[in-house]
């Protein structure tokens, strides 16, 4: 794709757009677009023209916000907001260019309150950024995804973001209090329990909050949240597990997810194929033996007087259902590296061993703890068929996480991350991917699981699926849209949600 990429929108948008948000906050040059236009997910390079925006704008605040969906929506013009990007199912992807709304100047931390727990931020700040600022007061934030040092708070509410230490904290769900939104028309709406903005329990009218996390930029743009602050932990402890076969780590985990502490961050299971590719590619930073066929990694997180009891029955419910403690250094170093495997996999290998440029699907279902053993069988076997035909697949392994945000004994985000040679993504690989996707989803579906536990579902080979999964819930959805959006500017291609439009009022 090379020479000057065509502007779609009028010259008198731009001109109005540049009014609002000044001459460095309006971009159309070619790598300003071309770059807000990729996301981690495999990605179809030889059609990549088709979803570069024509314009991007960076508002810094809600008013300048305001006016561009405004206007947007006066002009029919399509606005997909944008934060890190770091999502897996295209949710900032501009499927019909139009403007493309990053929200990354929008990172003021605007109110740390140390007595009633709250701090308020713009979309725009990470996660890390935001827990160096409030290292000195003794809190944080306890929003901990895969993507920690990179991720956003908008990005995080419009996906409904999964934390890695959720299971003692919450998730983004849990810990987002309020919010400001700009809705589609250009409407700006204060969110959260009540009238105010620091409340975590009231009873007053609709809980809206929950309408807007998740809504990967349909139904609006959020400017400012107000966020939950919790004590700095005192401890963090890591212990790590080694078992010969997935059954009985599989038995350890749901063991070790119910013994009822508090202070229990999470537990995760990574299975045979997830180790097979820690050790071919590098990536693990501890040697595994191959005797070993199965991992379980456990995390405490609180103060030191419930965590430190709370670890030696922890330990030993390990070791008594069949773990072989890998010891201190794997334990801490290894869970102390959790956020760097998100930028890894940006390279992989060939079924020949060669090693290749490959982007980073997953499939990211809630699932039971029941039907965990049936699924992962399931979901090797179709990526093993996938991948024979094919050959620019790899399966990257399975891992299951319990969520049990407040109470550990909670379902899980059950994960199988595929890699796939992205750049003989041709066609007729794609339309291979696609229905891999669409066997792994009735998989989940077949089940009772959810086709997302933490990306959304707004992709090809699962965005079909939404209808089934969620039922007569789809044609409220379908409703809710079109009441809040009634021109289809905000993110239109999503969730189906086109269907709002072609139907009958």
């Amino acid at each position: 794709m090379t020479g000057v990429l065509p502007v779609g929108i009028a010259d008198h948008v731009i001109d109005e757009l540049l009014a609002i948000c000044g001459d460095d906050g309006v971009r159309v040059d070619r790598p300003a677009r071309v770059n807000r236009t990729r996301v981690p997910a495999p990605f179809r390079v030889h059609r990549w023209a088709e979803h570069v925006p024509d314009v991007v704008v960076l508002p810094r605040s809600t008013e300048q916000t305001a006016e561009v969906v405004r206007l947007a929506n006066r002009e029919r013009i399509p606005v997909v907001p944008r934060a890190a990007g770091t999502g897996l199912t295209d949710g900032a992807t501009p499927l019909r260019h139009g403007i493309l709304l990053d929200v990354k100047r929008m990172n003021q931390i605007r109110d740390i309150d140390l007595v009633d727990r709250t701090v308020t931020v713009g979309p725009g700040i990470s996660m890390l950024k935001l827990n160096e600022v409030l290292r000195p007061h003794g809190v944080i934030y306890p929003d901990d995804p895969a993507s920690y040092p990179c991720s956003m708070v908008g990005g995080r509410i419009g996906t409904g973001g999964w934390s890695l230490i959720g299971a003692r904290y919450g998730h983004t769900r849990d810990l987002v209090m309020s919010m400001t939104v700009v809705l589609p028309t250009g409407d700006v709406v204060q969110v959260g329990e009540g009238g105010g903005r620091k409340l975590r329990k009231a009873s007053t009218g609709f809980s809206l909050k929950q309408l807007f996390m998740g809504h990967e930029g349909t139904l609006g743009v959020v400017t400012e949240a107000t966020l939950e602050l919790v004590p700095r932990p005192e401890v963090e402890f890591a212990a790590f597990f080694g078992y010969p076969d997935y059954r009985t780590a599989y038995a350890s985990t749901g063991a070790l997810a119910k013994s009822g502490f508090a202070t229990l961050a999470g537990v995760v299971l990574f299975d045979e194929w997830k180790l097979a590719y820690l050790r071919r590619d590098d990536e693990a930073y501890i040697e595994q033996p191959e005797s070993l066929r199965a991992v379980v990694a456990l995390a405490a997180y609180g103060n030191r007087d419930e965590v430190t009891p709370a670890a030696r029955a922890l330990m030993r419910i390990g070791r008594e259902t069949g773990g072989d403690y890998l010891g201190d250094e794997v334990s801490q170093g290894d869970w102390a590296a959790r956020h760097d495997r998100y930028a890894i996999p940006l390279h992989g290998r060939a079924p020949d061993g060669q090693v290749v440029p490959m982007s980073w699907h997953c499939e990211d279902a809630a699932l039971n703890y029941s039907v965990l053993p049936q699924v992962r069988e399931e979901w090797h076997a179709i990526v093993a068929r996938h991948r024979e035909r094919y050959g620019i697949f790899d399966d990257w392994g399975m891992f299951a996480y319990t969520n049990g945000a407040y109470k550990p004994w909670g379902d899980y985000l059950v994960e199988i991350d595929v890699g796939i040679w992205e750049q003989r993504l041709d066609d007729e690989a794609w339309e291979g991917w696609v229905n891999c996707k669409r066997e792994i989803t009735e998989v989940t579906l077949k089940y009772g699981g959810s086709i997302s536990a933490c990306h959304g579902a707004s992709r090809e080979g699962d965005v079909e699926y939404v209808p089934t999964e969620l039922g007569g819930a789809f044609d409220v959805m379908k409703q809710i849209k079109r009441t809040l959006d009634p021109n289809n500017v905000m993110n239109p291609g999503k969730y189906l949600l086109d269907q709002a439009y072609e139907e009958t009022p």
